[in-house]
């Protein structure tokens, strides 16, 4: 495995960590075994990896529930590892979602992850969204107060826009920020990815596969998953069977190839694949030990053409 160190820290994390949206969140995904979910863990745990990211959203707190059974029935020191959570999505009553970036949220947030993922600090806490009526400034005001409380070592971002980001910097250290981004998906490069280095900001991105379509499943025929368009998603296939081209040339996995070359991105710090079961950590791991060519990245450049032209 292969590690980095988060910026404005001395936190050293595994480049590929462990996205656990699939592991308890059932509010998101259907059909979940929650054993599965916690043997993935465990697998990426024993191959090296130390990141593991989740929210407070994700099962509604399941899942951090899922990963506190984890990290305290391994053997493996609390301060070895790197856990990172967010908040910024409330419930109401009805069971709907809505944004709530209050400072008094946040830190209420904090401790009830905290309880749930039986740990008295959290390495790496985002701001998951901003509601769009608190200022940024006044929520990572808060997160800032509870780093000098020592409930958390590092503060971090997602879902922001650029205006956003920058009020947020302002305030205080942001060590990392989270947004979309992979090969098909790559509107950042030309704002906050930018923002990102200049600032020396750890960018961490989502979504690496894009939402299954780098997982080379898909057919040009087949439903598009919601985040697309019919156009959009046929397009997309047809690049992605372009790719597998490559990687088979290479003896790789698409999935790997996918991911390594997030890794071979300037800026770009560590990512985070999620998964559902042992497999998918064992294959994720591998991308860390890719080394991709130039001549590979201008091949792959030369098929991604169209996404970075549109």
């Amino acid at each position: 495995m292969q590690y980095t160190t988060l910026k404005k820290t001395d936190i050293r994390v595994s480049k590929i960590g462990i996205g656990t949206n699939r592991v308890g969140g059932h509010n998101i995904f259907p059909n979940l075994d929650e054993t599965e979910g916690k043997n993935y863990i465990i697998e990426a745990l024993h191959h090296g990896v130390n990141f593991i990211d989740t929210a407070d959203y994700y099962g509604w707190g399941r899942s951090e529930e899922l990963i506190g059974e984890v990290i305290h029935a391994v053997n493996i020191k609390r301060e070895d590892l790197v856990i990172s959570t967010k908040a910024g999505i409330q419930r109401d009553p009805q069971g709907n979602r809505k944004m709530n970036s209050r400072p008094e949220y946040l830190r209420a947030a904090l401790e009830s992850s905290l309880k749930r993922l039986g740990t008295d600090y959290i390495d790496l806490y985002f701001l998951h969204f901003a509601d769009n009526e608190t200022p940024v400034a006044e929520s990572t005001g808060e997160l800032a107060r509870l780093k000098e409380e020592g409930k958390i070592r590092a503060i971090a971002a997602s879902n922001l826009s650029l205006n956003q980001l920058k009020e947020a910097v302002s305030v205080t250290d942001i060590s990392a920020y989270q947004d979309l981004y992979n090969m098909l998906e790559r509107d950042i490069e030309k704002t906050i990815l930018p923002f990102c280095l200049d600032n020396q900001i750890s960018f961490l991105p989502y979504y690496p596969l894009s939402s299954g379509l780098l997982g080379g499943n898909y057919k040009i025929d087949d439903p598009p998953p919601k985040r697309f368009t019919k156009e959009g998603f046929q397009q997309k296939v047809q690049i992605v069977d372009q790719l597998k081209i490559i990687a088979d040339a290479k003896g790789i996995s698409l999935p790997n190839l996918a991911l390594s070359w997030i890794l071979a991105q300037e800026g770009i710090d560590i990512v985070i694949p999620g998964g559902r079961h042992s497999g998918h950590a064992q294959s994720n791991v591998k991308a860390a030990d890719i080394q991709l060519t130039p001549s590979d990245l201008e091949a792959i450049e030369n098929v991604l053409k169209d996404v970075i032209q549109s």
